[in-house]
């Protein structure tokens, strides 16, 4: 019944049935305009010319598994940047009001990540998802290539284990 559903959903709307239901991968990351934490608009393709294997990871202040993701990859954060050549996008959806939220919550748990706001969440529509915490990894070039929804302790290893194959490309 949910296939025949999704299936009448996908002639209606004019998507697969797929795309209702999964984050995009093995795709390049799409292009938008964000903001930086101090107000100024960037466009995320300016933070995968470099080269490097990219971490997306969408957050809010009001979601604790979130924290709890960066927190444990902020243990390893300055090791994954030396050996691996990593950064780090920590994009929160936080809404306007609570946006004001977002530098003391940085501050707070010492992150030193690239900080950016999808607050009308235009990133998020892009890429298919409803649930945080949503974490993808970019190869060099800012191809998707693989994504995990939730966070449970323990995966940031499991992160680790997929940007050493990509570090060893």
């Amino acid at each position: 019944m949910k296939l025949i559903l999704s299936l009448i959903l996908s002639v209606v709307l004019g998507f697969s049935a797929t795309d209702i239901t999964e984050p995009v991968t093995n795709n390049p990351f799409p292009e938008a305009e964000l903001k930086t934490v101090d107000g100024e608009i960037v466009n995320t393709a300016d933070y995968l010319k470099d080269g490097k294997i990219t971490v997306v990871s969408f957050w809010a202040t009001w979601c604790s598994p979130c924290k709890r993701e960066l927190d444990a990859i902020s243990d390893y954060y300055e090791e994954w940047q030396e050996d691996y050549d990593v950064q780090l996008i920590a994009i929160t959806i936080d809404n306007q009001r609570s946006l004001a939220k977002v530098p003391a919550t940085i501050e707070t748990k010492g992150w030193d990540y690239i900080v950016l706001s999808d607050a009308n969440q235009d990133l998020m529509r892009k890429l298919n998802f409803q649930t945080i915490p949503q974490t993808f990894l970019l190869d060099r070039e800012g191809n998707i290539v693989y994504s995990h929804n939730g966070y449970n302790s323990g995966d940031e290893f499991e992160l680790e284990d997929h940007i050493i194959e990509l570090a060893d490309q």
